[in-house]
């Protein structure tokens, strides 16, 4: 491992999540900002309930995970009633000693100056961890960025609940030695306006500096893989199965399209149930979509099924696809947006509002649906489709502004600024 650099009090950072693995947004900015920390000298080491990290800088606690038995089912007891039972407040207790034990174990053995808790103080799937990480905070005062991507508030699922107390108090808190960071103008409105913090603003980003690099041997199959043929278009849709995703707009989008064509959905449902799935499973029968669930064979890594087929990472999936669909209804900011930007593709996404307010005005030219499939819409993506001439000349414009306002350069500046005006001044 690199020496650290001393910058002020600040030479190691502490990551902390409920799971730095995979390719959900949260883990993939974690990523980015450990880059460019790393890139500047610091050390960075991790603290979560799942990690794919190198062993000598991670510290895997099951009970952080939002899966973890325990922590599954105080949250089962947490939402969509009213009053809790004095023994979920008991648990909920016992499990924050447990994991305020680990969090100052965790500080201690890599001597962590820097905390840099990633949405585990903002979304409630872990009460304890939120509620350990603020009370470690508060009796410490260890210097902290709280880096926040989806508020509680922003979910219907969280609104009917019966730790309102728990929610006000860490999720996220207002302490002193926090300084916040959101990642769309509207978050930043909204924590001002119901908690009176304050916040940074730093939008996610890809690194548009250095393209991505043509198909390897390995990746040159993707199509058959995922039993498209050649004569037909692949539309990606590179996102998890839940509600707010609006993938019934990408399927009825290929259904009007007319074109032969494949929908091809890269992830699976995660942690808000199946239900969805099988709601698209039919819609998509019913629209005679041909629309196929690969998260089976995509993963962060390449590798081999037990079955003996071959994985792909979604950096393989891009570069095959002919149209990507972004058809969200919420989104805390739009990773999928910025990928497809990045493998130059054309995009048709959905009017949702970061979309409309922080994205839309840097000027991409992209198919837009009003929160709903127009005939405009079709009319438009089919013409797009047969035109590649207008779609090299959309593609090309996009990826410049990407790189002007979405990429590494641009994070680099703001952390570096914030480092330099905010940690230095705490030594």
């Amino acid at each position: 491992m690199a020496e650290c650099k001393f910058f002020g009090e600040v030479k190691e950072v502490g990551f902390i999540s409920t799971r730095l693995a995979g390719t959900d947004g949260v883990s993939l900015e974690t990523e980015k900002w450990a880059r460019v920390f790393e890139s500047e000298g610091f050390c960075c080491f991790y603290f979560a309930g799942e990690l794919d990290r190198e062993p000598e800088v991670s510290y895997l606690v099951p009970e952080a995970h939002f899966t973890h038995p325990e922590i599954k089912d105080i949250y089962n007891h947490s939402f969509d009633v009213t009053v809790r039972d004095r023994l979920v407040s008991e648990r909920i207790h016992k499990m924050v000693r447990k994991l305020k034990d680990e969090l100052y174990e965790f500080i201690d053995k890599f001597n962590i100056d820097l905390l840099i808790p990633q949405n585990a103080l903002t979304i409630p799937l872990n009460i304890p961890l939120g509620i350990a990480i603020t009370q470690v905070i508060m009796e410490t005062g260890i210097p902290t960025v709280a880096h926040h991507h989806d508020f509680y508030w922003e979910r219907d699922r969280f609104m009917t609940n019966a730790v309102w107390d728990y929610l006000h108090m860490a999720f996220p808190p207002n302490l002193p030695t926090i300084d916040h960071v959101v990642i769309n103008s509207f978050a930043d409105e909204q924590l001002s306006l119901r908690k009176g913090i304050s916040a940074t603003l730093m939008p996610n980003i890809m690194d548009f500096d250095n393209p991505p690099p043509p198909v390897d041997d390995y990746a040159s199959d993707v199509r058959a893989a995922l039993g498209v043929d050649e004569d037909e278009l692949l539309v990606l849709q590179p996102t998890r199965v839940v509600a707010r995703k609006g993938i019934e707009m990408a399927i009825e989008l290929v259904h009007r399209l007319g074109m032969k064509a494949k929908l091809v959905i890269s992830h699976a449902s995660g942690d808000e149930g199946y239900d969805y799935e099988q709601r698209l499973r039919e819609y998509s029968k019913l629209m005679n979509v041909d629309t196929i669930f690969v998260s089976d064979i995509i993963n962060e890594k390449r590798g081999t099924t037990k079955d003996g087929r071959k994985i792909y990472t979604l950096d393989d999936i891009y570069p095959h696809s002919d149209l990507v669909t972004y058809p969200s209804t919420f989104e805390g900011f739009g990773n999928a947006f910025l990928e497809a930007v990045y493998f130059r593709k054309p995009i048709v996404v959905n009017e949702y509002s970061i979309y409309s307010k922080d994205i839309k005005p840097k000027g991409f030219d992209v198919i837009e649906l009003p929160g709903y499939v127009t005939e405009a819409a079709v009319q438009k993506t089919k013409k797009l489709l047969t035109d590649s001439t207008r779609i090299e000349a959309a593609v090309d414009q996009n990826y410049e502004i990407g790189r002007r306002f979405f990429s590494y350069d641009v994070l680099e500046r703001e952390l570096k600024h914030y480092i330099a005006t905010h940690m230095a001044l705490r030594g």
